[in-house]
């Protein structure tokens, strides 16, 4: 089962994002949130806080041990653009773009080791023998 934590409109580049939101798809939730708490980048704290969320989602609503879970997916999307402008020389003007990002944070319990579910194959019978 997968659990998830949204935050929108994260005042933080859509690709600022993406390069520390890469690093801890299929980590376990201790060890991604380790990760993000000594990442020196400033955009590990609002995915670390969106994995928190996630996973305080997990315990509460689903009675999910954190212990067990998995981050499973994380999206990073576009989210609207902030246009503002720069006096530059000569009375000219430029565009500043401040992106905006929207989060989804997915965790769920990690697979069980699985097992083998066939069995061991008997040695087959060579060309010079005869079966009876």
């Amino acid at each position: 089962m997968d659990v998830r934590a949204i935050s929108r409109y994260e005042r933080t580049a859509p690709n600022k994002l993406r390069q520390v939101t890469g690093q801890i798809v299929g980590l376990p939730v201790g060890q991604a949130r380790q990760l993000l708490q000594v990442s020196p980048k400033a955009a590990a704290t609002p995915v670390r806080k969106t994995l928190d969320s996630a996973v305080a989602n997990a315990e509460n609503n689903h009675d999910l041990d954190a212990d067990d879970l998995v981050v499973s997916e994380v999206l990073v999307d576009e989210g609207p653009t902030l246009r503002r402008f720069r006096p530059r020389a000569m009375g000219r003007a430029t565009r500043v773009r401040k992106r905006t990002s929207h989060l989804t944070v997915r965790v769920g319990v990690a697979a069980e080791r699985a097992t083998p579910t066939h069995t061991a194959r008997t040695p087959k019978a060579s060309a010079g023998e005869q079966q009876e």
